[in-house]
């Protein structure tokens, strides 16, 4: 209710109690005197007086409340809008971000597999800052070994190298985990640590999932459900992320997990990508396979993310 109003229906209502509380003092108690009904006369007219007095005083002190808020410029307001403004405080903010609505422009690329562009997501003074920070830690990149594979067979499979930095330990790491968990609204702590990774000439990243599949790795009890990758370095050619399946294509006609085709992403200097492993209804998203394509001129450096769906220590 509009609060002006308010006021007005509150004196109105305090009125009409009076009125009833004071007539039923003046009910006769005995019908045998006759002088009771003069003074019952007698008072309802002073109790509709009364009656006139408070009415008047709510509609009066209604506008007198009124002309002050138009003042303010809160006149200019719905009564809707007040009353939302009155009765709903906002919510607290949490774990994916602040208690305000804040935009982050994106771009969709595809939704089967659900991949989504985010321009400028981090600035080159940020991106020159993580590098830096990675770059005497390095060390060859290793691979999650399937049910019956070695070192071996899986060797070439990945030749990047790289380096595990949780948020704690970078200040420019702790301030993108929060962006990225406000723009997945995925709480912080399901996310593991970031994989910073360098591609030199030549090095890439053959067809794979996230997602543990469970043929291949045995049943998890958490699963990867997303992963957002955050460019941290132009290329000058090569290098892209690629998602061979998209839309279904090439699923089915004995794909060569070492071909570079399907959607292919360029990476830029600041720019994330964030795609989803697993579909809404928690089975892996088999048109999720992705690749990094070899370089062919300069250097690739990215910083990846993977989120689960559960909490992750």
């Amino acid at each position: 209710m509009n609060r002006n109003y308010y006021y007005y229906y509150l004196y109105f209502i305090f009125s009409i109690l009076i009125f009833h509380s004071i007539g039923d003092e003046m009910k006769p108690k005995d019908r045998l005197k006759p002088h009771r009904g003069s003074a019952r006369k007698l008072g309802f007219v002073s109790v509709f007086a009364l009656c006139l007095v408070f009415f008047f005083a709510g509609f009066f002190g209604a506008r007198l409340f009124n002309q002050k808020d138009i003042s303010n410029g809160d006149g200019f307001k719905s009564s809707v809008d007040r009353s939302v403004e009155d009765e709903l405080d906002p919510m607290a903010h949490g774990e994916t971000g602040d208690g305000f609505v804040n935009t982050i422009p994106f771009q969709v690329l595809s939704w089967k597999p659900r991949v989504l562009y985010f321009p400028n997501f981090a600035t080159a003074e940020q991106c020159e800052s993580i590098v830096n920070g990675a770059r005497p830690k390095l060390k060859p990149s290793m691979l999650a070994l399937r049910k019956g594979d070695d070192l071996d067979r899986s060797k070439g499979t990945r030749t990047s190298s790289g380096v595990f930095i949780s948020a704690w330990e970078d200040d420019t790491l702790d301030y993108i985990e929060q962006k990225i968990s406000k723009v997945t609204m995925i709480p912080r702590d399901h996310g593991e640590a970031f994989n910073v990774l360098r591609y030199e000439l030549g090095q890439k990243y053959d067809a794979h999932y996230d997602a543990f599949l469970p043929k291949h790795y045995g049943i998890k009890e958490s699963q990867r459900l997303a992963s957002f990758l955050l460019y941290l370095t132009d290329v000058e050619e090569g290098g892209e992320t690629m998602f061979p399946y998209e839309n279904g294509a090439n699923m089915g006609k004995g794909y060569n997990y070492k071909d570079c085709i399907g959607l292919k992403v360029e990476p830029r200097r600041g720019d994330g990508l964030l795609f989803y492993s697993l579909l809404p209804n928690g089975t892996i998203d088999m048109t999720s396979l992705h690749g990094s394509c070899p370089v062919i001129k300069g250097e690739k450096w990215v910083a990846t993310k993977w989120l689960r769906n559960t909490t992750w220590v």
